[in-house]
């Protein structure tokens, strides 16, 4: 076995053991590297070797989870559909956001990387149905721009959904309540 091969099984491993300490601690937040490298049998300095840190090695256990996700017929569906850009963003927006209300632990781990740490520079799949909708009155910065706000602010409030719960009665773990709050930020974001 090659260097690169053990190194995915390392790889593999660590996000296995991440997910099920994920999926099993009542904090997320309170995984430590130490129980990840136990759980997967490894070094703890495995974890920043092969992921640079334990929060990007949590997000990339989300990602592999949400990729998954994404394989789903209703995303399959609504990028294949012959709805307005506008719209298909409402309904990819509201799976997602249903995915991560879904995966709460892992969203309330990934956030604070995804607002403040993300690269920005990275493709958004919001961005190419922006772009779309505003058929060149917006420049490419500002369609990237737009579809950042989605994202994050989207995010960002499924993050608090129980405080925004408990202070504005909104419960957005309601499939309902959430499909009217995408619409509304989707609404207000491509007003033209």
């Amino acid at each position: 076995m090659n260097k690169d091969e053990k190194l995915q099984i390392t790889k593999d491993k660590l996000m296995e053991a991440t997910l099920h300490l994920m999926e099993n601690m009542e904090d997320p937040l309170k995984v430590t590297s130490r129980e990840i490298a136990a759980r997967a049998s490894v070094q703890p300095a495995m974890i920043n070797y092969c992921f640079g840190s334990r929060e990007n090695l949590i997000y990339a256990t989300f990602q592999k989870e949400y990729l998954s996700f994404l394989e789903e017929d209703e995303i399959k569906e609504a990028l294949n559909s012959d709805l307005s850009p506008k719209e298909t963003l409402k309904k990819i927006h509201f799976l997602v956001a249903k995915c991560l209300v879904r995966n709460y632990k892992f969203t309330k781990a990934i956030t604070g990387l995804v607002l403040f740490q993300r690269d920005l520079g990275k493709g958004s799949f919001s961005f190419p149905y922006v772009k779309a909708h505003y058929q060149g009155k917006k420049t490419d910065e500002e369609c990237k721009l737009i579809a950042y706000e989605l994202s994050t602010i989207m995010q960002l409030l499924i993050y608090r959904k129980d405080d925004i719960r408990k202070d504005f009665g909104i419960d957005l773990a309601d499939e309902k309540v959430l499909q009217k709050y995408i619409d509304m930020r989707v609404d207000l974001l491509l007003a033209e």
